[in-house]
């Protein structure tokens, strides 16, 4: 029983897993800042904002011991959601546990430790492909030899649910990425045939749950299935212990609602019971959101509220006493058959391109998951998929639990990412600079070899070199990468003849007119290092179905970046996607420099995980409209923003049904505002 837990600081996430523990949470699940994940220390530029906003920040050694000081190493099962930085955090991990007396052989827990899906979905990539693959085949082969208890490698479908993958796509893409894994490892010469069982028996799944309770119990008995036969057709493991499908669980985080969000405690019960039920494909560990995370940072007592009801489930109800209730279910093996049958040939698709690797590279695997999203979207936005509080049943009462929205998330203190890295450049100026170099010598000369990268990074982390340092001496040596967007290639989406986007398109290509311009262009920004961006790959294909030029140049852009690309592309509104609560720092950031620019005339709109007070902000200095997830239109979106484009050059407002032009309770008075006026830079607008 699990919580997805840490912030701010890591003496602020240890108290924090203390107090979970001594609730009765019998594994811990960290959550890592975004700098950690993507391997930039807290005084990096990239890092401006993100330090300790949706996870712990982590950035050497010392870190890492105050994470887990006073938790026995040895008696906790930790599992660690970290990916392009794997290596560097178990590295940490392992050296904190020996200084704790621990023997690493008998560590239990798991690294995520899945890339591909990174390139799909989170974002949070740093190495092409290639070099990526070996990171990961270097830190199981290590573990196979070193730490025999420890989970090297799960598998993360859950993010490809959240990108829009449909059960079949989920199934298929995650056995793809598991054969790119296991033929690498093989490959390798690391691993000696004959253990290779013990490679597959520690690979776990890490997979979603969404509220459609038949077809989500039946995706986990077809997952059982598919890995059972290929690890015994492909890989040859006879031992069936070893084939057995071992995966946790994060309930579907993309099915919580903004509005209403009373509701969102009874999805994540029927979405833990599609899990647990079925007790021949039982998750081993489950972890759920809490009701108010499409709000912003769950407090301490809304974690508790999720670990309850796991409790309850377990020690209240008789679920746990009896054999699999499904066994013998003629509804559940056709729906059973059904998905593996199709599962199967988009797995025989991928691999005739070559595998998970080279559909990542072709663009195949993304597009395809933009698609889907897009087709689901359009599914809700016409009502053909019932959202209660949301396209249907939207009439509520005041609700208690959100009467003061200012008090019903957890807001990280805005000082403790300086206090990060006041700490940061004390642990630094006190290590030896020789040993530093050293450590990143051998790694650098290493890496450029083809020796086992493990045993370099445990010395990087005993000389005390930092996450940064250690991540920008391998980017020098493998260099970065920048995917496909998935965007340009992503069909045209299912909504596109409807009566609504007619008027929209007619609105885009009249305010193109008024404007004396071919077509009206849309910049969409994700800025920092928040990668979750299914919500602005969606706004940039609505868009473009809508009439604009998108310019969308993808994920992990600095302030600077963003500014410069809407002078260069000349556009005639911004659109920033943050989800990461970072907003408060790079929208202003922004608007200043568009400002500075001379961009007066060009809106910024805002979309993200946003808490009112802080929309009200934003509209205050100068944004023309903020979404948050309540604002699941996305041609009303649109119609929207084309609004805000009008606004900003006088134009008359046009007519349409499409509600009101801008945030409801936005400050006026608006646009223009004078260059320079203060308090009132440029205006700016996300989606």
């Amino acid at each position: 029983m699990r919580t997805y837990a840490g912030h701010s600081s890591a003496a602020a996430s240890n108290a924090l897993f203390r107090k979970n523990l001594a609730k009765g949470q019998t594994g811990l699940s960290v959550a890592f800042d975004l700098p950690t994940q993507t391997g930039y220390d807290p005084d990096h530029p990239l890092a401006r904002g993100e330090v300790g906003r949706v996870g712990v920040p982590v950035g050497h050694l010392g870190d890492l011991r105050t994470l887990f000081d006073g938790i026995p190493l040895e008696r906790t099962n930790t599992s660690m959601t970290v990916n392009a930085t794997a290596m560097w955090l178990l590295a940490l991990y392992q050296v904190v546990a020996e200084e704790q007396g621990a023997d690493p052989a008998g560590l239990t827990g798991t690294t995520q430790n899945d890339i591909i899906k990174e390139y799909l979905s989170r974002g949070t990539y740093v190495f092409p492909p290639g070099p990526s693959l070996r990171l990961t085949t270097d830190l199981i082969a290590y573990t196979v030899a070193h730490l025999p208890r420890w989970n090297p490698i799960n598998i993360c479908s859950y993010h490809l649910q959240e990108a829009g993958a449909t059960p079949v796509q989920e199934l298929a893409y995650a056995m793809c990425t598991a054969i790119a894994v296991l033929d690498a490892v093989r490959d390798s010469g690391q691993v000696p045939p004959d253990r290779m069982g013990e490679v597959v028996g520690r690979v776990s799944f890490f997979v979603n749950a969404g509220v459609r309770f038949v077809e989500e119990m039946c995706k986990l008995r077809a997952f059982a299935r598919l890995w059972d036969t290929l690890t015994l057709e492909r890989y040859g493991i006879a031992d069936p212990a070893r084939r057995r499908f071992r995966y946790g669980v994060q309930v579907n985080s993309l099915g919580l609602t903004e509005a209403q969000p009373e509701n969102n405690v009874q999805r994540i019960v029927l979405e833990m019971l599609a899990v647990t039920l079925s007790r021949d494909v039982r998750a081993r560990a489950v972890q759920l959101p809490c009701w108010n995370e499409a709000l912003g940072l769950p407090r301490a007592w809304d974690q508790q509220w999720s670990l309850r009801i796991q409790q309850v489930l377990a020690f209240e109800s008789d679920l746990l006493e009896y054999e699999d209730l499904f066994t013998g279910s003629v509804v559940v093996e056709s729906k059973v058959r059904e998905l593996v049958e199709g599962a199967r040939a988009e797995i025989a698709k991928v691999q005739d391109m070559g595998g998970a690797v080279p559909a990542v590279e072709s663009g195949y695997l993304k597009s395809a998951l933009v698609a889907s999203h897009s087709e689901r979207r359009a599914r809700i936005e016409s009502g053909r998929d019932k959202v209660v509080g949301v396209n249907c049943f939207r009439a509520t009462e005041p609700s208690p639990l959100t009467a003061d929205l200012d008090t019903s998330v957890l807001r990280v203190d805005p000082a403790a990412e300086q206090a990060v890295r006041d700490a940061h450049a004390a642990w630094v100026a006190t290590r030896d600079p020789g040993a530093v170099a050293d450590a990143l010598a051998r790694l650098r000369r290493q890496a450029t070899g083809d020796a086992n990268l493990v045993p370099a990074t445990l010395a990087c982390v005993r000389a005390g070199v930092t996450t940064g340092e250690w991540a920008e001496t391998l980017r020098d040596t493998f260099g970065e990468y920048r995917p496909l967007t998935g965007v340009t290639s992503a069909p045209t989406g299912s909504a596109t003849d409807d009566t609504e986007l007619r008027a929209v398109r007619a609105l885009v290509a009249a305010t193109a007119a008024d404007l004396g311009v071919g077509r009206l262009r849309i910049l969409i920004g994700k800025p920092g290092l928040d990668g979750h961006s299914n919500g602005a790959e969606q706004i940039a294909v609505r868009a473009r179905d809508a009439g604009f030029e998108v310019v969308y140049p993808g994920i992990r852009l600095t302030t600077e970046q963003i500014a410069a690309t809407a002078v260069a592309e000349d556009v005639h509104v911004v659109g920033l996607s943050i989800l990461s609560g970072a907003h408060g720092e790079l929208v202003p950031d922004v608007l200043a420099r568009l400002r500075h620019a001379g961009m007066t005339d060009v809106p910024v709109v805002v979309g993200g995980i946003i808490p009112s007070a802080d929309a009200q902000r934003l509209l205050l200095q100068g944004v023309g409209a903020v979404f948050t997830p309540k604002d699941f239109g996305l041609t009303v979106i649109i119609g929207r923003v084309v609004e805000e484009i009008r606004r900003a050059h006088g134009l008359a407002r046009h007519r349409t049904d499409l509600g009101p032009p801008s945030s409801p309770g936005r400050a006026e008075p608006r646009f223009p505002y004078p260059a320079g006026a203060p308090g009132h830079p440029s205006p700016s607008a996300e989606s």
